[in-house]
């Protein structure tokens, strides 16, 4: 009996402690394996996520990087799925990237009027186009010794090269554009045309349709208006200064938004209550040239010219 108990006292061991410990520490080194590597994956995510979004200013133009210039992408960086191409980040783009949009459309406007100066030099040399910027943007004037016969909504069979070197331009362009017609004071009452109003809006039209039809210009990109006497460039008072009021403008837009679409409307005496075309049309058209206040106005009707 003596010898049983010695023999259980025996085995009792005082170390068992050690077994918890050892479980406790393995454990422990799991943790901070599994933190490791979280942390490696979360530097490799922030490390693609940063790659992304400078991929994406790039593409946005904000700036350069690594020799590339700005708007383009460095092709070892794929963008994930949650930014790519399709989705709009102008909405990212700080106020700067708007001053960057003008100074881009000024450009395309400089070259326009670089082309047209060169396709209208003998023309502009004569006096029967002329160019010049307002708040609008472009306007090139036709005049009517160059492009139309007294009273006439028809262009000149000579002018039509000129026309077409014009609309040629006006194709390679997505460009809004604006057709005014103009007249002078000289009333004008013929069996096509009642008035100057009928006369200035169907020269407009005219050169849409043939726009359209001929050149193959978009009409949805297309607007005329008719503006009578009240749009003069020149005073009515000299024979030349009619003379210079009596013009198509071709208008090509700086923006999109200020596209007009022509309305008919019918005026009951001289000086009628005019309906404009936009309020972007009114606030150019508003100035005072030349003492004469212009009266904005627009009405549809088919092709003519005044006296």
């Amino acid at each position: 009996m003596k010898n049983r108990r010695r023999r259980s006292t025996a085995e009792v061991s005082h170390e068992r402690w050690l077994v918890s410990y050892a479980d406790f520490v393995t454990f422990l080194f799991a943790f901070f394996v599994v933190l490791y590597a979280s942390a490696q994956i979360d530097k490799q995510r922030a490390s693609r996520l940063s790659d992304a979004i400078n991929s994406a200013f790039q593409q946005l133009g904000i700036f350069e990087r690594d020799g590339h210039k700005p708007g383009e992408i460095d092709p070892k960086i794929s963008l994930p799925s949650a930014v790519n191409g399709a989705q709009d980040l102008s909405r990212w783009a700080p106020a700067g990237q708007e001053k960057m949009g003008a100074d881009q459309k000024k450009q395309d406007f400089n070259a326009i009027r670089s082309e047209l100066e060169n396709a209208l030099a003998a023309e502009i040399t004569r006096n029967e186009v002329a160019l010049h910027m307002e708040a609008d943007g472009l306007v090139v004037s036709l005049r009517e010794a160059g492009f139309f016969d007294s009273g006439s909504a028809t262009i000149k069979p000579g002018a039509e090269a000129a026309f077409a070197r014009v609309a040629n331009i006006l194709r390679q362009h997505a460009c809004a554009v604006r057709i005014e017609g103009h007249t002078d004071n000289v009333p004008i009452h013929t069996s096509q045309f009642a008035s100057n109003w009928e006369l200035s809006t169907a020269r407009s039209t005219s050169l849409v349709k043939a726009l359209i039809v001929q050149y193959g210009v978009p009409s949805e990109r297309l607007s005329a208006a008719g503006y009578a006497e009240f749009h003069p460039a020149a005073s009515n008072d000299t024979a030349k200064g009619r003379q210079l009021n009596r013009r198509v403008d071709v208008v090509i837009l700086a923006s999109p938004h200020q596209r007009q679409m022509t309305s008919l409307t019918g005026p009951s005496d001289k000086n009628p209550a005019a309906s404009s075309t936009s309020d972007t049309a009114n606030s150019r058209r508003a100035a005072t040239r030349d003492g004469q206040t212009a009266v904005p106005a627009v009405s549809g009707g088919n092709p003519g010219h005044s006296g």
